[in-house]
């Protein structure tokens, strides 16, 4: 009888792009990918480290899947699984652990499928893991995540990634090239790029031999993909040559996620981070000058120790003067074996919370004005598969969520549109411009 497998993620983009590729594995291997909410003969759970409470969503996660499948195998992969690997291991009906040079060896490690006594963990030292191992996501939605690059070398005092997921190692761009010819076959039409440190691409076994922007030059010319969309990228590491060249690019969208961490030099500094404010600025401003239409979202983090009210105010109007469309806001919390975590001057939880909630009203304001200054304009959209309260959504290329009713020959369609007004769900209605679907 064909066993089956399911899957759920914690996390990132780059999560996602592992998981499907661990799926595709599984597959390979004989197994049936089923629902996570059904019966299967083994459950994987991709955790991440970076958002708070991972120990509490872990054992919530682990717990649904024994109550669909009681006697099912329960392996656990990911930046968590790397970092906490004992912790993980102690939960109840855990029965393998897998750290970041492990997971894409799975099939090797699972084939037994006998349950123990005590979890399995196998989890080698970080420093060890130096192979770069691709991923993508395929068949789980309309866009696909690609990864391009893994692991980081900076030393952000806040962040446990390094630790999780090693040294900065990428793919090599033929190899990266060839996927995306692969994923146009599919009949996929966007790729979101994703990695740890993107910016950083280019690095194999510590040596720099190729560059992010002879990455993106490459993939310009991928025929069969209609977009690419960049995720998150350090501010240092956003030449002025990047930018200009997604302003020219026939496939690159304009959609830059930027992360900023704080609008106070003083706490930039505490955090390591490899900028200052005004490179910041300067950056959102050659961006706009070349896409005034540009989409551009920002990271920031609330309440990190020794941060002052005058500190927070001061990142609050950076951010306010700012010609960016949203902010994803990170409230700090206190994280095992980083810098940040022995520092003095903790802000107390109720301010990190009342800080968390201007930014987050900041952040719809900010949308609202971008979504404001983008109706009467003419655009192409693509149609998303999901379907809520019989509408469904698809993304401009500067990233403006639009609605529309929902037409089953809309999905993973591009069509023309005019943005026309706000609705109630604060998405942008579209009237349509083209009865001819783009193929």
């Amino acid at each position: 009888m064909t066993k089956k497998v399911a899957f759920y993620t914690l996390g990132c983009k780059l999560n996602f792009s592992e998981t499907s590729s661990i799926g595709r594995l599984f597959q390979d291997a004989g197994y049936e990918p089923v629902a996570f909410n059904e019966r299967a003969d083994v459950y994987v759970i991709n955790t991440c480290s970076v958002t708070d409470h991972a120990d509490r969503k872990c054992r919530k996660v682990v717990k649904e899947a024994l109550k669909y499948s009681p006697e099912a195998y329960i392996t656990i992969v990911g930046c968590y699984a790397q970092l906490k690997p004992k912790e993980i291991a102690e939960i109840k009906g855990v029965d393998m652990v897998l750290g970041a040079a492990e997971k894409f060896n799975i099939i090797e490690h699972i084939n037994e499928l006998t349950k123990q006594p005590k979890a399995i963990i196998h989890n080698e030292p970080i420093e060890t893991t130096n192979v770069f191992v691709p991923a993508f996501s395929i068949g789980d939605r309309t866009r696909t995540f690609l990864k391009v690059q893994d692991g980081c070398e900076y030393s952000c005092t806040f962040c446990t990634i390094p630790l999780a997921r090693g040294a900065s190692r990428s793919g090599y761009i033929a190899d990266i090239v060839t996927q995306a010819k692969e994923i146009a076959e599919s009949g996929i039409k966007e790729i979101v790029l994703t990695g740890v440190n993107i910016g950083d691409f280019g690095l194999h076994k510590g040596k720099r031999e190729e560059t992010f922007l002879d990455l993106i030059k490459a993939l310009d010319e991928v025929e069969g993909i209609k977009r690419f969309r960049i995720s998150s990228i350090e501010p240092n590491l956003l030449s002025n040559e990047v930018i200009h060249f997604v302003a020219s690019s026939k496939r690159f969208v304009p959609h830059f996620h930027m992360p900023l961490q704080s609008g106070s030099n003083k706490i930039l500094g505490k955090m390591r981070r490899r900028y200052k404010r005004e490179l910041y600025a300067e950056r959102v401003k050659t961006i706009k000058a070349l896409m005034p239409d540009c989409c551009i979202g920002v990271d920031v983090i609330v309440g990190f120790p020794g941060e002052e009210r005058e500190d927070f105010l001061e990142t609050y109007k950076f951010i306010n003067e700012l010609p960016v469309s949203y902010l994803h806001v990170f409230t700090y919390s206190e994280r095992e074996n980083t810098i940040a975590a022995q520092m003095e001057g903790s802000v107390p939880g109720s301010s990190r919370s009342d800080r968390s909630k201007m930014l987050h009203i900041l952040s719809e304001k900010k949308r609202r004005l971008f979504y404001e200054e983008q109706l009467g304009k003419e655009g192409e959209v693509l149609f998303e598969s999901d379907e809520k309260n019989g509408l469904m959504h698809g993304f401009t290329p500067n990233y403006v969520k639009v609605e529309t009713p929902y037409d089953p020959l809309l999905v993973n369609e591009i069509v023309g549109a005019r943005l026309t007004e706000i609705s109630e769900n604060n998405h942008v209605k579209i009237e349509q411009l083209t009865e001819e679907l783009h193929h």
